[in-house]
């Protein structure tokens, strides 16, 4: 079968086409598939609340559990640091996935190797491994630093990074001054976010634990902005223009903004900007060291608070109106920088936004998952647009966690209806958009799948899909919007409210059938 040269066709609508059909049919006659009415009717039995049940006693078995593993984590938070390459002791499938997964969001090349470790590891265990792979990482690569983390296999059978990087020093692979700070993070406990703190925890360790001679909170005169598991590149330039309009001075630990966002201009660049190695070392001496995301920020918070004598101040993520002002004020605080006049006026301009819109957004339903912080900033600003949550999924929070979201909801009258599930996965989610259907969901991209079965039980069924998380994958550059501060709450704000117009505009288009409410104005 070949396509015409003159009108080559993508896979839709390549696989209309007639003769695509027919070969299909043909192979189903090989497949054993169950007949088409089979498959419905236990498709609609999937849409029950009986199911739901079932569904909600499972404990042996995940689908699709809206989390990825640790090293993922670890890897975009090596990527944030100077000229530094993520190394991970494991298969080389593991980081093929790590790097993947970066490359369908970022739609970027992402730099990580591996140490490729195959059986005879397995058994021997993977010394010899990280011996080859750290000289060829350096000698090839040439990174500043290499950043360690580690997958399954290599913590299964119990590899010790500490004691191999030591040999790998006395056995001369790299020399003795060379940075290889380290993180074990095993794949089959915690998260992606559980991964990034890690890895930071590891990196500030090995500059600063047994270098805080000489060390004084506040001498530099800085803060310190710890980002934690974040992939919308404009939060970080969003937090950062905030800050210098407040005039406040401040290391961004952690920045891979640069490297994840290149020019096409001819220049190939491995590394680009990112938190130095100077600034990484002087970190104990600023005035605070502030968490964004304080809820997967638990061993660096432990770390600074202990060794640097820092307060290691946190508050809710600043998301939305609220707690971007108690962001700024505690920034303030902090700091003793009043707050401009050039960020009183882009606040008034977020109000004037939602007092126009707030009318459509009033008591229209939201079914959210994502990570904890980003989860809990998104239910604050639903409920000032006096919207209501129905269902909040975070699968990798904690019972804490779960008592805060709670605590929120019951403060607002738009929560009170709201259930809110931790250490469920997406297809608790589709119980749920099911047997108590939302007006729309918020997540990654992985909610089309719910979204595209809502509709084959009935468009009246239907529950659209908003993107706002991580990872994006089925749409272009939505990495570079930002989701934090006023600017983060506008972005969002006309996100949503656009989506509950495109759907009333697209449920009342029938001409003289359902178009009372088409409206040109809205």
């Amino acid at each position: 079968m070949a396509q015409n040269v003159d009108e080559i066709k993508p896979s839709y609508p390549l696989f209309r086409d007639a003769e695509y059909k027919d070969n299909l049919a043909k192979k189903l006659e090989y497949e054993e598939r169950a007949p088409m009415e089979e498959i419905m009717k236990t498709f609609e039995w999937t849409t029950t609340e009986e199911y739901k049940e079932l569904n909600f006693q499972r404990e042996a078995l995940t689908v699709n559990p809206a989390k990825a593993c640790q090293p993922l984590g670890s890897v975009l938070c090596a990527l944030g640091f100077h000229k530094t390459m993520p190394y991970v002791h494991g298969s080389q499938g593991c980081v093929a996935y790590f790097r993947t997964y970066f490359n369908r969001h970022f739609k970027e090349p992402v730099a990580c190797v591996s140490d490729s470790m195959t059986e005879d590891a397995a058994v021997f265990g993977g010394q010899k491994n990280m011996f080859d792979g750290l000289e060829n990482c350096k000698a090839m690569y040439k990174p500043d630093m290499i950043a360690v983390s580690t997958t399954c296999m290599a913590e299964v059978i119990g590899d010790d990074l500490n004691a191999f990087i030591g040999n790998s020093r006395k056995e001369g692979h790299v020399p003795d001054d060379y940075p290889v700070p380290f993180a074990h993070t095993p794949s089959f406990v915690g998260s992606h976010t559980t991964g990034w703190d890690n890895m930071f925890e590891g990196i500030i360790r090995y500059f600063t634990l047994n270098h805080m001679e000489g060390k004084e909170v506040g001498s530099n005169g800085k803060i310190n902005i710890v980002p934690g598991f974040e992939t919308y590149l404009g939060n970080y330039r969003v937090i950062q223009r905030m800050l210098k309009e407040m005039d406040v001075d401040y290391t961004f630990m952690s920045d891979p903004t640069e490297v994840l966002d290149t020019p096409a201009d001819g220049e190939f660049r491995m590394y680009a900007g990112g938190t130095t190695m100077d600034e990484v070392k002087d970190a104990p001496n600023a005035i605070d060291t502030v968490l964004l995301q304080p809820w997967q920020s638990v061993k660096t918070k432990k770390f600074i608070k202990n060794t640097w004598k820092q307060p290691a101040t946190e508050f809710a993520i600043p998301m939305g109106l609220k707690a971007t002002d108690e962001f700024l004020m505690k920034i303030s605080e902090i700091t003793g920088k009043p707050i401009p006049e050039s960020l009183e006026k882009e606040r008034g301009r977020l109000v004037d936004m939602i007092t126009d819109s707030h009318a459509w957004l009033h008591g229209k339903k939201f079914a959210l998952w994502g990570d904890a912080d980003f989860v809990m900033g998104m239910v604050a600003f639903l409920l000032e647009l006096g919207a209501e949550p129905t269902h909040i999924l975070c699968h990798h929070a904690n019972k804490r966690w779960k008592k805060a979201v709670e605590k929120m909801l019951a403060e607002s009258p738009y929560g009170k209806d709201c259930e809110v599930h931790i250490g469920k996965d997406l297809w608790h989610m589709r119980s749920l958009v099911f047997t108590n259907k939302p007006d729309f969901m918020i997540g990654n991209s992985y909610g089309k799948f719910i979204q595209r079965d809502t509709v084959t039980k009935g468009k009246e069924f239907e529950v659209p899909l908003i993107r706002i998380g991580f990872p994006i994958f089925d749409r272009h550059h939505m990495h570079r919007d930002t989701t934090m501060g006023y600017e983060g709450a506008m972005y969002m704000l006309k996100m949503l409210v656009n989506s509950v117009l495109e759907r009333l505009d697209e449920e009342t288009r029938g001409m003289g059938t359902t178009d009372y409410n088409y409206d040109l104005i809205r």
